[in-house]
């Protein structure tokens, strides 16, 4: 099986990075395109037998999958560019662009070169999958079950991936592309805590770094509800719940649901 990456910018060259290193793809079956040589050079020293090239109509004849990462705004461009390169009745088209829907996506395709209605997927990772622990959200269109296994499976290589409905798209970056940022800033919060409370930042990071991955290992592990956690290490009168309170005073929980919406 053979994939072709369009645009090997921050998102499209992890992509190619780790799928290089996973169980779908041979590194010399995944072709890297870019307008940029220098992003080809990068990628082509990272793996010397992925393909690059700056020939998108070419790049994507004998693929069985093309990747489209570039910016939203350059999609309709690239789209009009392959589509007479494109084999609808054989090939998936992967859309990485945020914001791009199917019914969008669809009407970049020129009408004389749809002989047959397109197979195509949005796909909405995070900056994780750069070392292979994105959150990747897929929804589909025209796929068979068959087609939906196989994409959810090749992003299943580059950490964990959910199908949805188009709909709940905005919904999904909101919680885990943005959401990944919001995550990062209570890890600095907690970072400059520890500091006051008298640890060096190095220390600090640290200790917030594997108590925020103890955390997630423990859901994981015991497959539970975060409030059960809790109350395992809030006794009565204890020093956690003052804690919990004292951050619920100060608007946490609703700052974190005000700060998903607004993301939408």
């Amino acid at each position: 099986m053979k994939i072709t990456i369009i645009g090997t910018g921050n998102i499209g060259s992890s992509i190619a990075r780790g799928l290089s290193q996973g169980s779908y793809f041979n590194a010399s079956d995944i072709t890297c395109t870019d307008v940029f040589e220098a992003s080809l050079e990068r990628i082509k020293a990272f793996n010397p037998e992925l393909n690059v090239s700056q020939d998108n109509p070419a790049a994507v004849k004998d693929a069985d999958v093309v990747v489209i990462a570039v910016k939203p705004w350059r999609v309709e461009s690239t789209l009009n560019e392959i589509a007479s390169s494109l084999d609808f009745s054989k090939q998936i088209l992967v859309s990485i662009a945020a914001n791009v829907s199917f019914e969008q996506l669809l009407s970049f395709i020129p009408k004389k070169f749809k002989t047959v209605h397109p197979t195509i997927f949005r796909v909405m990772p995070n900056t994780a999958i750069s070392v292979l622990s994105s959150m990747t959200f897929v929804a589909s269109h025209n796929a068979t079950h068959e087609q939906k296994d196989l994409i959810l499976n090749i992003f299943k290589d580059l950490g964990h991936a959910m199908l949805i409905e188009e709909r709940l798209m905005g919904a999904a970056t909101a919680l885990a592309s943005s959401g990944i940022a919001y995550a990062m800033r209570y890890i600095r919060a907690s970072m400059e805590g520890g500091v006051e409370l008298g640890f060096y930042p190095q220390e600090a990071r640290e200790i917030v770094l594997q108590t925020v991955k103890g955390a997630v290992d423990l859901l994981e592990a015991n497959q539970t509800n975060p409030e059960i956690e809790i109350d395992k290490v809030t006794t009565p009168g204890g020093i956690t719940i003052r804690g919990l309170n004292e951050m619920e005073m100060a608007g946490f929980t609703s700052a974190v649901v005000r700060g998903l919406k607004a993301s939408l």
